[in-house]
C-alpha cells in the first residue's frame, strides 16, 4: 500500500500536521516512538496557547487523543517505533523502521524534533525537574523572585538570561570557555542588567540540594578557585541534538544537523520531503511555532498533491 503522506514524529508539529491531514482526507501513516516531544518532562507549561497551565505529560496525552479522535480511518498511527531510514523510490519514499517493517508514501513530513544536550555532572540527573530545567519559556516563571543560574554562553543562553532577569532576583551566566559565544551586542545588553552576572572560564563540578536544587558548585579553571553558588534554579542551554540521523544521506543539513528548509513552505532539499519543528534550521524553536510550521507544511503538501502546485 502506498500512503499519500508519512508523518514521522509525535510532538506538537507532528500531531498538528496529522490533525490537518485527517481533515483533508489524506491517507496518512503516522510514525512515532512516543507523543509529546521535549516538553513531556515539563511539570508546568504556561505558554501552550489556549491552555493556561498544563503538564508535559498531560499535553502529550491531549495531543495523542486529538490525533486519534480526528484520524480514525484516515490516519494510521504506529507508536513505539523508530524510523531507521528514508529512501527515495520510483513512486515516492520507503520508510524503514527499526523492527524491520517498512511503509511507502508519496510524501514525507519530518517532525522528529531534537533533544536537549544534557548536563553531565554529579547531581544533574537527580535534580532534573527539581530545579534543573532545559526550557526557560516553559518553566522560568516558576522561579520568580529566586536566584538562578544559566549554563551556556551562546545566543540561546543569553535569551534565557534576559527572559529570567525580568522576574528572577538574580541570574548568573556560567560559560565553559574563556569568552561568551553570543553576539557581542546581545551579550553587552544582557550583562548590563543589574541582576545579571556573567562568569567565563568555568567548569561545573556538582549540583547540590535536598529535595530540590540549593546550589551549584563550579571551578574557575584558570585560578582553580571553587565556588558554591546558592541557586534554586539551573537553566541549561548547551545546545540541541536534532533527531535527523536517519535522513543525513537524503537531505541537506546544516553544520549542527538541522534540516534546511524553505521557511515559506517548509520544503527540504529533496522534492517530496517537508520538515517542521525543532529538527529544522528555523530561527526559533517552540511548541507553538513547531505546530504552526507543520500546518504550513501540510497546506503546501495538500496543494502539491491535489492542486498541482509545485512552486
Amino acid at each position: 500500500m502506498i500512503y499519500d503522506l508519512a508523518i514521522i514524529g509525535g510532538g506538537p508539529a507532528g500531531v498538528a500536521a496529522g490533525v490537518y491531514a485527517a481533515r483533508k482526507k489524506l491517507k496518512t501513516i503516522f510514525l512515532t516512538m512516543d507523543f509529546g516531544g521535549q516538553s513531556v518532562v515539563s511539570p508546568d507549561i504556561q505558554n501552550w496557547i489556549g491552555t493556561i497551565s498544563i503538564s508535559g505529560e498531560e499535553l502529550a496525552k491531549n495531543l495523542k487523543n486529538h490525533l486519534l479522535a480526528y484520524g480514525k480511518e484516515v490516519v494510521a498511527v504506529k507508536e513505539g517505533l523508530r524510523v531507521k531510514n528514508v529512501e527515495k523510490t520510483e513512486d515516492g519514499f520507503e520508510i524503514a523502521l527499526d523492527d524491520g517493517e517498512s511503509y511507502h508514501a508519496k510524501i514525507v513530513l519530518i517532525t522528529t524534533g531534537s533533544s536537549r544536550r544534557k548536563l553531565s555532572v554529579p547531581g544533574a540527573k537527580e535534580f532534573e525537574n527539581k530545579g534543573i530545567t532545559y526550557c526557560a519559556t516553559c518553566d522560568g516563571p516558576l522561579f520568580a523572585g529566586q536566584d538562578v543560574a544559566v549554563i551556556g554562553g551562546g545566543n540561546a543562553a543569553f535569551e534565557t538570561a534576559v527572559q529570567l532577569s525580568a522576574y528572577c532576583k538574580s541570574v548568573t551566566l556560567l560559560q565553559r570557555s574563556g569568552g561568551f559565544r553570543a553576539d557581542p551586542v546581545t551579550a553587552e545588553r544582557v550583562l548590563a542588567k543589574p541582576n545579571v552576572k556573567g562568569i567565563t572560564g568555568t567548569e561545573i563540578l556538582e549540583i547540590k540540594g535536598g529535595k530540590f536544587v540549593s546550589s551549584l558548585l563550579f571551578k574557575k579553571t584558570a585560578a582553580g578557585e571553587i565556588t558554591d553558588l546558592p541557586v534554586t534554579g539551573i537553566f541549561v542551554e548547551i545546545g540541541l541534538v536534532p533527531a535527523t540521523g536517519f535522513v543525513k544521506n537524503l537531505l541537506k543539513l546544516d553544520p549542527w544537523g538541522h534540516i534546511i528548509v524553505d521557511p515559506k513552505t517548509q520544503r527540504t532539499s529533496c522534492p517530496g520531503v517537508w520538515a517542521a519543528g525543532d529538527s529544522t534550521d528555523g530561527l526559533y524553536h517552540q511548541n507553538n511555532i513547531a505546530a504552526g510550521d507543520a500546518i504550513k507544511a501540510l497546506e503546501d503538501i495538500y496543494m502539491f498533491l491535489h492542486a498541482g502546485k509545485t512552486k
